[in-house]
Formats: C-alpha cells, structure tokens, sequence
C-alpha cells in the first residue's frame, strides 16, 4: 500500500533537501494554507484529490463532496489517487494549471505533504487535508509543530478510538473473559498519525474499563490482507492465548485479523473484533453465520466530503478562516443496527 520504509526515508529526505526545510516541525506559519489563496470573486472550482478513491468510503466521500458542490453551484473535479505518492505532487500541480480555485487532499503517503504545501502555495491555491494529516515542514505530522499542520477536515482519532475501546471492554466484560486468558490486538500502520491516535484512544478507553489485559502492537501496511499476514503470524507466535480482542486504524485492519483467526480455527465466540468504518465489518453480518466481528464505528465519508466542500468554499467565498481541524459525527453499530444507521456495504 505504501513506499518501504528505507524509499519513504530517502523521499522524506528528497523533499526536505528539495524545499530547503528543517527537519523539524516546529516554526514557520508563512507555510500554513490560510495563508494560501483569496477570496474568490467569480466562479469556484475545487479539486479533491484521494488516496485509495475505490474504497468505499473514500466512494461516500466523493459522493458527499459532489451533492455539497452541486447545492452549493460550484465546479468539482475528483481524483483517484490511489497509493502513488508520485503522482500526487503531479495532480497538484495538474489542478493549479487547470485554473482550479482550492486543493481538498488525502495524501497517499505524509511524506509528500512539504512537496504538496510548496506547490499549492507558489499556485496561491487554497489548502486542505480531509482525513489524514500533513505537515508543512517535514515529512511526519507526529513531529510537527500545531503551527505547520495544514488544516483537517474528518474524524477525531483520539474520540473514535476511545468509542471503539468502550464497546471492546463492554463486549469483553459481556463474554466473561479473564485476562489471562486474553490478548488484545492492535493493529495498524504506524506512520500514519491519525491512526495512532485512534488505536491510542482504544487502549487508554479500554484500560480504563478493564485493566490488566496484554496489548500486542502489530504494524501493517492497512490493508485487509496486509493484516491478515502479520496477524496470521501474531496468533501463531501465541498459541496458548485462548481468546482475542482486536481494534485498529480502520475496519481493514480488524477484518484482516478476524480472518486471520478464523482461518487458525479460533471460534467466533473468543474473538471480539471492533471496526472501524463499518463497510467491511457490514459484510459479516449479511448472512446469520456466526462472526467475530462484533461490531464497527461507522464513520460515514458522504458528511467528510460535505464538510470538506463547504468549508473550502466558506474560506474561497466568506473569507472564513480554515479551522485546525473540523469533525464529522460518528456512530456504533453491529449485526442488528447497521442498516438503520445507513451503512453502505456492497
């Protein structure tokens, strides 16, 4: 899914070396994106570029960005990105040649976000993340100073982490579990900031409601089959554990483990897998064979892609100063609440 961490240190260093920036994130407010872009007298167009734009959320996303456009009579372009950190330095610059007005970005790899505040600032067009986090001044936004993040239209990390903690230890107080008899998985990759930031608030939520249980850290590259790998060779390595709690970045994360279990023929009653997304997880509950995926924090894309829309146009239009960060609501659902709460599951 992403660069080796060797490539992604040189890139880093490529861009660092490129831009004559620090290694720290620490100073410089002249990078941020308010300070990109004015106020727009004519017609808007707005360019929303996306890692992984064939996932179904990014889908819903994409789809929220375009009714917003529409009600709000402004042009929208929508780029798939995929996983190519390379080609979005190109999309950037791509867009500010197309004349477009503001830049809505999911960077593939945080690496390129100096490369991407850079472009977008000589283009003097508008800057905004949805979803995931980059720095101004250096490669990785866990290093950053509040300062030189650009501003960040999705989810609070720390918030949805701490729901999918809560439902964890419910469920796990509910099955009558001991710790010694449990391990909680926690999986995801670990260079992307907001995903330290949901597993953080999982464990520190779960710990509070029931200590004692031992975590293991799996990194993973975020896919389902990325997970399910490292996962897979996680329960191999302890094989006397007798029941298992899994959380992660994303619902991609859990679902790889939840395999990864049933696949080493652990039952569905000793596991309790919490996602988060809820458009994979959805898929174990569409038929009535028995499932570890317990339940999903459904974060829906469609009110990110709004949001992000409105926003971008509100600072292009009103003048409005971007906030640091803006957050979409969320909501717990499982087998029995996920089509009453508008999950989408293909």
């Amino acid at each position: 899914m992403f660069r080796s961490t060797s490539s992604r240190a040189a890139a880093a260093a490529g861009l660092l070396l490129t831009l004559g920036l620090t290694s720290a994130c620490s100073s410089g407010k002249e990078a941020t994106s308010d300070d990109q872009g004015g106020k727009v007298k004519g017609a808007i167009s707005l360019t929303y570029l996306q890692k992984q734009g064939d996932q179904e959320y990014f889908i819903g996303e994409a789809a929220g960005a375009k009714a917003k456009a529409k009600e709000l009579g402004i042009g929208l372009k929508v780029v798939n990105l995929g996983n190519d950190a390379n080609k979005t330095v190109s999309e950037v610059q791509s867009a500010i040649a197309q004349k477009t007005s503001g830049v809505i970005i999911v960077v593939p790899d945080p690496a390129v976000g100096p490369q991407v505040v850079q472009t977008t600032k000589e283009g003097k067009v508008a800057l905004l993340t949805s979803d995931d986090q980059i720095c101004a001044t250096g490669p990785d936004p866990a290093k950053c100073g509040k300062d030189d993040l650009v501003p960040r239209i999705g989810f609070s990390g720390a918030q949805m982490g701490g729901e999918v903690g809560k439902r964890a230890a419910a469920e796990y107080k509910k099955a009558g579990w001991k710790a010694a008899d449990t391990r909680i998985i926690s999986a995801w990759k670990q260079d992307v900031t907001v995903c330290g930031d949901r597993v953080a608030g999982a464990k520190k939520a779960f710990q509070a409601a029931v200590p004692g249980v031992k975590t293991i850290n799996v990194p993973t590259d975020n896919t389902p089959t990325g997970a399910q790998d490292k996962i897979a060779a996680t329960i191999t390595a302890n094989s006397k554990v007798k029941n298992w709690v899994v959380w992660g970045c994303n619902d991609e994360n859990v679902m790889g483990g939840v395999t990864a279990l049933a696949n080493t023929d652990v039952s569905p009653d000793n596991v309790i897998g919490v996602g988060l997304g809820a458009y994979l997880a959805c898929k174990e509950w569409q038929s009535d064979k028995p499932t570890g995926m317990k339940a999903a924090l459904f974060i829906n894309g469609k009110d990110v892609g709004a949001l992000a829309v409105q926003t971008m146009y509100d600072k292009l239009k009103k003048d409005k100063k971007f906030p640091a960060e803006a957050f979409a609501p969320t909501t717990m659902v499982d087998s029995t609440s996920w089509k009453g709460a508008g999950v989408t599951c293909s």
